[in-house]
């Protein structure tokens, strides 16, 4: 069961997110935040796998409340906003966020989205992904101390898998084309992100798309 955390100020779309989810017999809503500092406090008590977060809320900001949560290894984060390219989405990403959904997705998107994220996976609404990547790519990746230099401690597979990033791939994608287990690509994955100093494979793929890897 993946337990999820919904974070969304306006009660009537929070309502909608929440029957969506428990629609699904594999998720299971474990609690409901209505501002940033709420969601924050109940990703600390709950620790769910995920949590569903939209960034224009009162009191903390989803952006903020983002960058709490993930900075305390509480949950992932799976960021809903209404436009496909603001400096909100920009900033949780920055912040750490596992990805972004558009509000308008269809229910099917929504509980996919939830079970990739879930699963290690970054996920970014399909019809915008390399629009972001270009745009995202475009501006310094705050938080990281990553430089060129760096790639000298990758190994081989890693930089491939790094590139592979940079394209967009899932993981499922990664394995079939550089023919190794998905299991291995997210190993691979972990470790380069470790060794980059990020937090999320959407930060690596900037960087991928940065250093034309």
């Amino acid at each position: 069961m993946i337990r999820v955390l919904v974070a969304e100020d306006q009660s009537a779309v929070r309502a909608g997110l929440v029957l969506i989810l428990r629609s699904a017999p594999d998720i299971g809503v474990v609690g409901e935040a209505a501002d940033g500092e709420q969601a924050v406090a109940l990703a600390r008590e709950l620790r769910p796998d995920v949590v569903l977060m939209d960034v224009q809320m009162p009191r903390l900001d989803g952006v903020s409340a983002t960058r709490q949560v993930v900075a305390e290894g509480l949950a992932d984060v799976l960021v809903l906003t209404t436009f496909d390219l603001d400096e909100y989405v920009f900033g949780a990403l920055r912040a750490g966020a596992s990805g972004f959904l558009l509000k308008n997705a269809e229910a099917k998107d929504l509980l996919e989205a939830v079970r990739t994220v879930a699963r290690g996976e970054g996920i970014v609404a399909p019809a915008v992904t390399r629009r972001l990547i270009a745009e995202f790519a475009a501006k310094p990746v705050r938080g990281s101390t990553a430089d060129p230099a760096v790639l000298d401690s990758l190994t081989r597979r890693e930089r491939e898998v790094l590139s592979c990033l940079g394209e967009g791939l899932s993981n499922a994608a990664v394995a079939k084309r550089l023919d190794m287990a998905e299991a291995t690509v997210k190993t691979h994955v972990s470790r380069l992100l470790g060794k980059l100093g990020l937090r999320s494979r959407v930060q690596a793929a900037v960087l991928a798309q940065e250093w034309g890897i």
